[in-house]
């Protein structure tokens, strides 16, 4: 074979995600897009705020050079500075960002690639916290590393702390963590994130060697209860690199803009950063889309209307609690993680098939029996599912 069989193997079998993405796409060419009831993809249903929109269009009718040449590999030195200063802001000094401590990326993906190239070297360990975003695994072990799964504890989808301690070794090298959870919906509480950090300040000095915290933010500001606490990870931890994407608070997922924020309190923050740096070159991101770090300054404080969000959330949320189904009540991002009617996920999501409801089985995500419904369609593509989930239910109970 003349090709790189892990690459092949990639290429050849997609997420669960987007083979069902896919498998809506053929089954609307055949019975018609209002008849397919597709909630496999996190793809933002709401319109960009209209500040972006005025963004772009300034920027247009200025040097076109300038809008679409390259920038400092490390991002633009104004989208730097304008995004630690909104950051300070909005979560107080005490973060520890300055411009110089942010790499711009193409979102949280190229965010998350880039920090753990950075960082992993030959036999270190990368622990995730199951649910998980599939991609972690793959992220993760094309950068070397070995990855432990922490089990989910279905209680209230927080950390299994006995279970992490259990993980935790010396050649623990990073944990990632992803609050707002994809695909639960769920917030990591105060408390948790407390916990944790202590439990990785306890680890790092025992084994000798820092373990670094990823934290996956690309659904900070969809959060639904506006007295709900977000810790800003690098407050906590000095050892934190945050991993965001404008994808979702902007509704610009295919846009690919983010960045990675490495703690300045951090002791060896000057070679980390060095080592992002060179990750993104090892990688071949030369820099991030230049026109969308131009629009950052401009917009950013704005995001987009949550209230479509919860309203889906709602309407969902009750409609299946009412027909029989066991639901984790989602506090952010906008997914609906639901218990199976029968053990096995992947049978329950054939069967939803044959109502047309595209639902993506949990196992992918390390955690067995559930489905994720993602409500970030139009609220009538829900009322019209309604009747296909009451169909789907009495093939259960009648």
């Amino acid at each position: 074979m003349s090709v790189n069989e892990s690459m092949r193997k990639l290429g050849e079998v997609r997420s669960v995600i987007r083979e069902t993405f896919e498998y809506g796409n053929r089954r609307a060419a055949e019975i018609g897009r209002e008849n397919v009831f597709d909630f496999s993809l996190g793809n933002p249903s709401v319109p960009a705020p209209a500040e972006v929109g005025n963004a772009l269009r300034a920027l247009l009718d200025g040097d076109p050079v300038a809008l679409h040449g390259y920038t400092s590999a490390q991002g633009a030195e104004a989208a730097r500075r304008a995004i630690a200063d909104d950051l300070n802001r909005r979560f107080g000094e005490e973060i520890g960002i300055g411009k110089d401590d942010l790499y711009l990326t193409c979102g949280a993906a190229a965010s998350l690639t880039v920090s753990l190239h950075a960082l992993v070297e030959p036999g270190d360990e990368v622990v995730v916290i199951a649910p998980f975003f599939p991609e972690y695994r793959v992220f993760a072990e094309q950068a070397g590393a070995v990855v432990r799964v922490v089990p989910a504890e279905k209680t209230a989808f927080q950390i299994d702390f006995p279970a992490l301690r259990a993980i935790l070794n010396p050649k623990t090298k990073a944990i990632i963590v992803n609050s707002p959870n994809n695909p639960t919906g769920a917030l990591l509480t105060p408390h948790t994130l407390q916990t944790l950090c202590y439990l990785l300040r306890e680890r790092s000095a025992a084994y000798g060697r820092p373990i670094y915290l990823l934290s996956d933010e690309p659904y900070r500001e969809l959060v639904y209860d506006p007295d709900a606490e977000v810790p800003y990870l690098t407050a906590l931890y000095d050892h934190t690199l945050v991993c965001y994407s404008y994808s979702k608070s902007l509704s610009l997922p295919g846009e690919r803009i983010g960045y990675i924020a490495v703690c300045n309190r951090m002791p060896e923050r000057d070679a980390v950063y060095a080592a992002v740096c060179g990750a993104g070159r090892a990688l071949g991101f030369v820099c991030a889309p230049s026109m969308m770090q131009a629009m950052l300054p401009r917009v950013l404080g704005v995001s987009g209307d949550l209230e479509t969000y919860r309203r889906n959330r709602d309407l969902l949320y009750g409609s299946l609690c009412e027909m029989g189904f066991r639901c984790v009540r989602p506090d952010g991002a906008f997914y609906l993680f639901v218990e199976s009617p029968e053990p096995d996920a992947n049978a329950f999501c054939a069967r939803a098939r044959e109502y047309e409801l595209l639902l993506v089985p949990s196992d992918s995500f390390g955690c067995e029996g559930y489905v994720r419904v993602s409500y970030c369609v139009s609220t009538e593509q829900i009322r019209r599912s309604l009747p296909a989930f009451e169909r789907l239910a009495a093939r259960y109970w009648g």
